[in-house]
C-alpha cells in the first residue's frame, strides 16, 4: 500500500498526570529505514511502564532520565510497547512476501533504524510505539503469528507474558519446581502463573481473596492473601522460586520462605522500590538473585510458540478505544481486574 504522509495517534508531551497525553491525526507517518517494516496497529496492550514512564518513576534520586535506559526521552512520544498488527510496508533488505503478515512486536529492542544500541531501547520508550495508527520496527523484532485469535487477544500477550517469561528463563523453572508468585492477578503475574504452569511447576500465587479462585482456574495450586504471613502459612525454606513484581515493606519473607540455593527473580516494585535486605540471608541460603528487564534472545520466540500450540491463554480484562487511553489508564491503576487492558486502534 502507498502510506499516507499523516496519521492518528496519542503523544506523550511530558512528564506528568493523563493531560500530557495529546490525542493527534496530523503525526507523520512513519517511514521504513532499511531492515525495516512498517505496521498498521490493530490493538495495543495498555501496561504499567507506560503510566510509570510518564510519571517519571523510572528516574532514580538526582537523575533527569526518566527511561528504562541511559537513553534520554524525546517528546513528543508515542507510547505503546504492546502491539499487534499487520505489516503493510518494508524497506530494503525484507521480503516484500512479508507485507500482509499478522505480527507480534517483540518490544526489547537492540537494533533500532538500522543501528545497534549499546544497551537495549524499549518500544513505546526511547523510540516511538504502538499507540497510533502505524508504527516500524526492525523486521527482526516483528514476529508472526499464526492463531485464530482476535487482535485484541494477541496484544494482550507481548510485553507482559514476555516479562513473565524471561523472568522464568532467568530463574530456570523447570518441571517439579515449587514457584511463589507476587502479584499474581497483574497482566506479568498472571502471565507468570500460565507461563509457569505450562512448564510444569507447581504454582503458589498471592492475590486477593476476591481473585482467588480466578487464579486457581489459571493453574495456581494454592493462593495466598496479599496480607497472610508467609512464614507462618508456607513454613520457612517453602518454595524453590520467587517470581517478585510487588517489593515493598513485607519483601524479607520472600527470601525467608526460598529454600537453600533458591532463586528469586524481580521484574517490578509496586509496593514500593525500597527493600531491607539481611545479607547474611542471601549468602547463608546460597540464594540466586536475578533483575528482570532485557529480554534474553530465546524468550519471545518461545512465547509465540506457546501462544501458537495453545498453552496459554489471553486475558483482556477490558477493552477500550485508542482515543479513551487516559480513561483506560485510570481504570488500570484501580487494579481491580485480572489480566490487560487492550486499546482497540484500527477499529
Amino acid at each position: 500500500m502507498t502510506l499516507p504522509d499523516t496519521m492518528f495517534g496519542v503523544v506523550m508531551t511530558g512528564h506528568g498526570g493523563p493531560e500530557m497525553l495529546e490525542w493527534r491525526d496530523d503525526l507523520p507517518t512513519p517511514k521504513p529505514a532499511t531492515g525495516d517494516v512498517v505496521i498498521r496497529v490493530a490493538a495495543a496492550g495498555v501496561n504499567n511502564t507506560d503510566i510509570n514512564t510518564r510519571i517519571g518513576w523510572y528516574a532514580k534520586e538526582g537523575a533527569d532520565d526518566a527511561s528504562w535506559s541511559d537513553t534520554p526521552l524525546g517528546f513528543p512520544r508515542v507510547q505503546g510497547a504492546d502491539v499487534c498488527g499487520e505489516i503493510v510496508a518494508v524497506g530494503a533488505d525484507v521480503d516484500p512476501a512479508r507485507i500482509g503478515e499478522r505480527v507480534l512486536i517483540e518490544p526489547c529492542l537492540h537494533v533500532v533504524d538500522g543501528e545497534t544500541k549499546s544497551a537495549p531501547w524499549y518500544f513505546g520508550s526511547e523510540c516511538d510505539g504502538g499507540f497510533a495508527e502505524f508504527t516500524k520496527v526492525d523486521a527482526r523484532y516483528a514476529h508472526p503469528v499464526k492463531t485464530d485469535m482476535t487482535d485484541i487477544e494477541l496484544a494482550s500477550f507481548p510485553c507482559s507474558y514476555s516479562t513473565a517469561e524471561n523472568m522464568l528463563t532467568r530463574a530456570a523453572v523447570k518441571s517439579g519446581d515449587t514457584v511463589l508468585v507476587t502479584g499474581a492477578s497483574g497482566g506479568v503475574g498472571s502471565a507468570a502463573v500460565q507461563l509457569a504452569k505450562a512448564r510444569g511447576a507447581e504454582v503458589i500465587a498471592i492475590t486477593s481473596a476476591a481473585k482467588a479462585d480466578a487464579l486457581k482456574e489459571l493453574g495456581a495450586k494454592q493462593t495466598l492473601d496479599r496480607k497472610d504471613d508467609l512464614i507462618a502459612t508456607l513454613g520457612k525454606d517453602a518454595v524453590d522460586v520467587v517470581i517478585d513484581l510487588v517489593a515493598g515493606p513485607s519483601w524479607p519473607a520472600l527470601l525467608d520462605v526460598l529454600r537453600p540455593k533458591g532463586r528469586y527473580a524481580v521484574s517490578g516494585a509496586i509496593a514500593g522500590p525500597m527493600v531491607t535486605l539481611d545479607v547474611r540471608t542471601l549468602y547463608l541460603k546460597d540464594l540466586s538473585f536475578f533483575g528482570c528487564t532485557v529480554i534474553e534472545p530465546e524468550v519471545f520466540g518461545n512465547l509465540v510458540k506457546r501462544i501458537e500450540n495453545g498453552d496459554i491463554a489471553p486475558l483482556v480484562a477490558q477493552t477500550y478505544p485508542l482515543r479513551d487511553i487516559g480513561q483506560a489508564q485510570e481504570n488500570f491503576q484501580d487494579k481491580g481486574h485480572i489480566g490487560k487492558f487492550v486499546l482497540n486502534v484500527s477499529g
